[in-house]
């Protein structure tokens, strides 16, 4: 953390204020990390993960929800396409007691999309978890490991503007091509251009055109 950043953070029991683009790290156990996520209530920034004996918290920059969004709407996009079912979430707290709490930028239940229907809640220890998670890494907040509690079958991960993505095989994730559309690096590529070149939408807008003319 910069000086100016640690300058404009605050974290004491009445207040939690990190400037945009800080990351914290504290050390910490499950029963702090509870305390945080009480006292933050029903903010999503900032972001707040949990992992043996360390808090995380993140406060995104602005890129990183438009990113998001982009990756969430290419894969809605993709998946409606192929007249697939899928439920998707934002935002979201994985947790598993004592030992992980995470909030992905959103997940998908694709193939495991019966197993979330109509619920208020899941149950992380019994519920499967999603077929897919999306993250976007502008601070070097995201660790691709954080997912390994969880057996989240596929991740895809945009650093550095580049999709990276990552498949459960075993007790670890490896860089391969995605399970439901083999493309999907060059055609998140392809978006992010138009993007910063137009908007997002324009770049939705080309995906769609693009895909029904196939």
């Amino acid at each position: 953390m910069t000086n100016a950043a640690a300058m404009n953070t605050v974290i004491t029991p009445e207040r939690i204020e990190l400037p945009p683009g800080a990351i914290l790290k504290l050390l910490g156990n499950w029963q702090d990390y509870q305390k945080l996520q009480t006292q933050l209530g029903d903010r999503t920034i900032p972001r707040i993960k949990y992992r043996l004996g360390e808090i995380w918290l993140m406060a995104p920059l602005p890129e990183h929800g438009r990113d998001a969004s982009l990756l969430a709407d290419i894969a809605k996009v993709l998946l409606d396409s192929l007249e697939q079912r899928y439920d998707s979430f934002t935002p979201i707290t994985m947790s598993l007691p004592l030992v992980s709490g995470i909030e992905p930028d959103y997940c998908f239940y694709i193939e495991n999309w019966r197993s979330v229907v109509g619920k208020n809640r899941i149950d992380w220890q019994n519920d499967p978890s999603p077929d897919l998670v999306i993250e976007v890494d502008v601070t070097s907040y995201t660790d691709i490991n954080d997912y390994l509690p969880y057996k989240v079958p596929e991740v895809w991960l945009l650093k550095n503007k580049q999709l990276l993505v990552y498949r459960l095989q075993g007790e670890s994730y490896a860089l391969a091509e995605s399970s439901y559309f083999p493309n999907v690096s060059e055609i998140v590529r392809q978006c992010l251009l138009i993007a910063s070149e137009q908007t997002t939408s324009e770049a939705i807008r080309w995906l769609r055109n693009e895909w029904h003319a196939r």
